[in-house]
């Protein structure tokens, strides 16, 4: 069966029964569909159990909301999972049909963010072990009464501690705070606080390498290396302040040039 036949219950208004009601109602959709073998009633009871499940499948999409991805879309892929499900179900195996659509839908979900939820990539087998982390705190929270410690789920996962506390630094990888946030005092954006590249650092470390350099070169050649390169004076200009052509001004600087770099120890350019 194909699952074009029942998309449009995807989009369906129609509420969905709650509780016992569903659970009833589901039962007997499941008794119906062992009468039924093919044909147009078989696609109109799984469309039925499909619509009163709907519920269960949007309340699943629920727990996975303010994680990056909008709840509509969390809603159609928990919706699809159950329509894979009522597609997929044997009511002739004799199992309930939540025990057998649940863990389709929540594979659904789980992919859905593995492949589309992340805005920064963390590597896959943090994506995985966070997914592994989300099951074993709720488990160890309800036996321990509190929230459980970084050794203790690795301890439930048989996995290393680094590799829990690895995974949960990337906890915000679905949605990073915005660099427009603004941080306690409520003033600032979080962006203004990041730190940028200081040119001053490279700067000071050259003038501390180039200093005694500069100190070996005479007056009149410290005076064109500074004219050109702190007052960024052209050739022809600084040729009119010590009296020279600029041909000879050109001269003096390749000259000087290679004699820094020699002091320096890096071999002249060819």
């Amino acid at each position: 069966m194909s699952i074009a036949p029942v998309i449009p219950v995807l989009s369906s208004s129609a509420p969905s029964l709650e509780g016992d009601a569903r659970a009833r109602r589901t039962d007997d959709i499941v008794h119906d569909m062992r009468d039924a073998r093919g044909g147009r009633d078989a696609d109109d009871l799984v469309r039925q159990l499909i619509e009163t499940n709907a519920g269960v499948a949007r309340s699943m999409a629920g727990r996975y909301r303010n994680r990056g991805v909008d709840l509509d879309d969390l809603e159609q892929v928990a919706l699809l999972g159950l329509t894979k499900a009522a597609q997929r179900f044997d009511p002739d195996a004799g199992h309930d049909f939540l025990s057998f659509a649940v863990p389709t839908v929540r594979g659904e979900l789980r992919r859905h963010f593995r492949d589309r939820g992340w805005m920064v990539r963390p590597p896959r087998r943090v994506q995985d072990l966070q997914a592994r982390i989300a099951q074993a705190e709720e488990a160890l929270e309800r036996r321990l009464g509190r929230s459980a410690r970084p050794s203790e789920v690795a301890e439930q996962l048989g996995v290393e501690v680094a590799d829990v506390v690895e995974a949960l630094a990337a906890d915000g990888c679905f949605t990073p705070t915005s660099l427009d946030a603004t941080v306690a005092d409520g003033t600032s954006a979080l962006g203004d606080l990041l730190g940028t590249e200081d040119r001053s650092f490279d700067q000071a470390e050259a003038r501390v390498a180039l200093a005694p350099v500069v100190r070996a070169l005479s007056r009149r050649d410290r005076r064109i290396v500074g004219l050109r390169f702190y007052d960024e004076q052209t050739q022809q200009e600084i040729a009119d302040v010590v009296g020279l052509t600029q041909a000879q001004v050109s001269r003096v600087l390749t000259r000087v040039l290679a004699e820094m770099r020699t002091g320096l120890g890096t071999p002249p350019a060819a």
